[in-house]
């Protein structure tokens, strides 16, 4: 009835005893329950922000890494370390 992770399984387990309860006591009416932990936000502005931000941070990672392993070989030689 449910997935075994608990922030789904909650939801469904507060529904099945909610309305458990409501028909013991001979209501007609019944809770419906749902779960929705994170909003769903699909704007294209939103978007294209997050899009943009991952991308300067992808080319700032890609311009960092050369430099990064051209200083790591230099100190190696310095070492006279072999690989």
């Amino acid at each position: 009835m449910c997935s075994a992770e608990p922030i789904n399984c909650f939801p469904v387990l507060v529904n099945i005893l909610s309305n458990t309860f409501l028909r013991l006591f001979n209501s007609t009416e019944h809770i419906r329950i749902w779960s929705d932990p994170f909003p769903h936000t699909r704007s294209p502005a939103f978007m294209q922000d997050i899009f943009y931000r991952c991308l300067v941070f992808t080319l700032l990672l890609i311009a960092g890494l050369p430099s990064h392993f051209a200083m790591t070989s230099m100190d190696d030689y310095k070492v006279k370390i072999m690989h």
